[in-house]
């Protein structure tokens, strides 16, 4: 079984919003004694689709953005052990021992749950957003809609899931100022692409509907 250390920053960059990979601020404390983690990947996934793993690795050695280490991580899959040896650069780590200066701004990514349609999932865009009072602490206040739902789909509670908001601005981040607006508010996504205040939304209708 061949494995490889994938590159992090390529995964970062197709989700920027849910896949953190460490800042260019910490990259550049990490010296030698210092533990990073490394994703490390089958060239080709196995019958129960595993396809790799992540583990630490203790870096010996440091020039530029390159590192050498020793795997510090006992595999649960991979043929490799305790103790090898290895050569990545700076694409190829996925966290570190460090605090990170915008670790808030990942938490707010990470931890706000928003209520989606499947149907923005499957078309991978959205066109209606609608922010709610929750009912209790920690619900969530934000829903998105395809636009293309009809009221039979709309009736039915098994077409919405519970998801980070980092899904959605993987999306589309051209919210992110629109989504510190207080409740109650709606917005619809005009024939430019620009997502527009609703200024006469029913909310008698929604509220009590």
């Amino acid at each position: 079984m061949k494995w490889y250390l994938d590159d992090v920053r390529e995964m970062h960059e197709a989700a920027p919003y849910t896949f953190y990979i460490p800042s260019e601020e910490v990259l550049r404390q990490l010296k030698v004694g210092d533990f990073v983690k490394l994703i490390f990947t089958n060239e080709e996934a196995s019958s129960d689709g595993y396809s790799g793993e992540r583990m630490w690795v203790k870096i010996t050695a440091v020039q530029g953005n390159q590192f050498e280490g020793v795997l510090d991580n006992e595999p649960y899959y991979l043929p490799i052990e305790v103790g090898t040896e290895l050569s990545f650069g700076m694409e190829h780590i996925c966290q570190t021992e460090y605090e990170e200066p915008d670790g808030d701004k990942w938490d707010y990514y990470t931890d706000t749950f928003v209520i989606i349609s499947a149907d923005v999932l499957e078309r991978e865009e959205f066109h209606f957003m609608l922010r709610d009072e929750p009912d209790e602490e920690g619900d969530p206040e934000w829903s998105f809609l395809s636009g293309y739902e009809d009221d039979a789909y709309l009736s039915d509670t098994e077409n919405f899931l519970i998801v980070s908001i980092g899904v959605v601005l993987n999306m589309d981040d051209s919210i992110l100022s629109i989504l510190q607006h207080p409740p109650l508010c709606a917005y619809e996504r005009d024939e430019e692409g620009l997502f527009q205040e609703v200024e006469d939304y029913d909310w008698d209708g929604y509220l009590n509907g």
